[in-house]
C-alpha cells in the first residue's frame, strides 16, 4: 500500500493493531484495514502554511528584463545578458506572532538643559519572519506575508509545481530571534535620554512555517553568471546581482571626492565662522553638519568605485529583520548613513588616502 509523502507512519490501531497513516494536522484518523476511527492527541507540532503563486513565468521574465536597466549597471547589459534558466522555488520562512507587553523607565529631555522622568508602556501585536534555511544564494531573508493569503500546506501540490526546500534551522532559534526583534521594536517605540529599567513579555506566541514562492532567474553576461530573484506573489525584484558600469564608478569617485572635499573644507570654515559669532549652545551640532556631509559624499564615491564592479540590489523588505543588541556600524556609519561600511572599510579608506598624500608629496619634491 503506497502512502502519501506528507503522512506520518507510527500510530497503531487499537482495534486491529494495523499501522495508521496520519496527515499533518489531522486529529481524527481512520484505520485503512478495519475502518475504526481514532482521536489523535499529543503535541501538534508546528503548523505549516503556503502562499499561492500569483505571478506567472512570463511576467517574472519581464520583471527580470526591467532589472537589466539602470545607471549603475553595465550599459550593454540589456543587450548582452542571456537568460539561461528561470524556475520557481518555495522557500520556508519562520513566522512568529505575539502580543508584546512591556515597560521602560527613564528620563527624556525637557527644556534646554533639563530632563524629566517618564514611564513608557508598550502594548502591541507584532509579527516577525525569517528564512528557515540558508538563503545566501537567494539573498531573501524575509518576505511580506499577508495573513489573508495563507493556505494550508499541501506537500504534493507544491512538489508537483516547483522546487520545495525544507526547514533546516531550529524552531528554538526562531523564537529567540523573534524575541530579540520584538525587543528592538519595543525600544524603538520611544527614545529615552537615560534608561533605568525595561521589561518585555511576549504573550500568546505562535510559531508557524510559511512556504513562499520565488522565481529564480539565472543569466550570463560576458561568460559570467548572475542571478535575480522575483517575488512570486507581487512580481517585485527582491534580490539581484549585475555587472557594474565602469564609467559610473569613475564619475562617482571623482564627483564624490571633489564635492565632498569642497563641502568638508569650505562648509566647515563657514560653519565655524557662524558658530564663533553665535551664543547658541548647540553650535557644535551645526559645525558637524558639513563635516558629516563631506565625509558621506567622499565615502559614497569611494564605495561606488571600490565595490561597484558588481551591483547587488536587495529590497529593504527582503533584508534580515533588525535584532536588539546589534552594534550597527558605529559613529561613522551614523554620520554617513552607512556608506562607510564596517571598520575594515574605514581603515582601508584611510590607508588609501595616506598613500595618495605620500605620492603627492614625492611628486612635489
Amino acid at each position: 500500500m503506497t502512502q502519501s509523502a506528507n503522512k506520518t507512519q507510527g500510530l497503531t490501531c487499537p482495534e486491529c493493531s494495523g499501522v495508521v497513516p496520519i496527515a499533518e494536522g489531522d486529529r481524527i484518523v481512520e484505520c485503512p484495514y478495519c475502518h475504526t476511527f481514532s482521536l489523535v492527541q499529543g503535541e501538534r507540532g508546528v503548523r505549516r502554511w503556503q502562499v499561492p503563486q500569483l505571478v506567472e513565468r512570463e511576467r517574472a521574465l519581464q520583471t527580470v528584463g526591467n532589472f537589466f536597466r539602470g545607471m549603475k549597471k553595465a550599459s550593454d547589459l540589456a543587450k548582452e545578458a542571456q537568460v539561461k534558466d528561470t524556475f520557481l522555488v518555495y522557500l520556508p520562512y519562520w513566522r512568529v506572532e505575539a502580543f508584546v507587553a512591556g515597560w521602560m523607565f527613564g528620563r527624556v529631555k525637557s527644556g534646554k538643559d533639563s530632563t524629566r522622568p517618564i514611564e513608557v508602556q508598550i502594548s502591541e501585536q507584532m509579527h516577525w519572519n525569517d528564512a528557515a534555511v540558508d538563503v545566501a544564494e537567494y539573498g531573501v531573508h524575509q518576505v511580506a506575508i499577508s495573513k489573508e493569503r495563507l493556505q494550508p500546506y499541501d506537500s504534493d501540490r507544491l512538489h508537483a509545481e516547483a522546487m520545495v526546500f525544507e526547514p533546516s534551522e531550529s524552531h528554538s532559534d526562531a523564537f529567540e530571534e523573534a524575541g530579540r526583534h520584538f525587543t528592538y521594536r519595543g525600544r524603538k517605540a520611544r527614545s529615552l535620554r537615560t534608561k533605568f529599567f525595561e521589561k518585555f513579555h511576549f504573550l500568546r506566541q505562535r510559531l508557524s512555517i510559511v512556504y513562499y514562492p520565488l522565481w529564480v532567474s539565472r543569466y550570463e553576461y560576458h561568460k559570467r553568471n548572475y542571478q535575480v530573484v522575483v517575488d512570486g506573489v507581487n512580481g517585485n525584484i527582491l534580490y539581484g546581482k549585475a555587472p557594474g558600469n565602469i564609467l559610473y564608478r569613475a564619475a562617482a569617485l571623482v564627483g564624490g571626492l571633489a564635492v565632498g572635499n569642497f563641502i568638508l573644507v569650505n562648509g566647515t570654515l563657514l560653519a565655524g565662522t557662524a558658530v564663533s559669532s553665535s551664543d547658541d549652545g548647540d553650535g557644535l551640532l551645526f559645525l558637524l553638519v558639513p563635516i558629516a556631509l563631506g565625509i558621506g559624499l567622499i565615502a559614497a564615491g569611494y564605495r561606488a568605485f571600490r565595490y561597484g564592479e558588481e551591483v547587488e540590489e536587495v529590497q529593504k523588505g527582503a533584508r534580515k529583520a533588525t535584532l536588539a543588541g546589534e552594534s550597527g556600524e558605529g559613529l561613522m556609519a551614523a554620520l554617513t548613513g552607512g556608506l562607510m561600511g564596517g571598520s575594515g572599510d574605514v581603515q582601508e579608506l584611510m590607508r588609501s588616502g595616506m598613500s595618495v598624500l605620500e605620492e603627492l608629496s614625492e611628486g612635489k619634491r
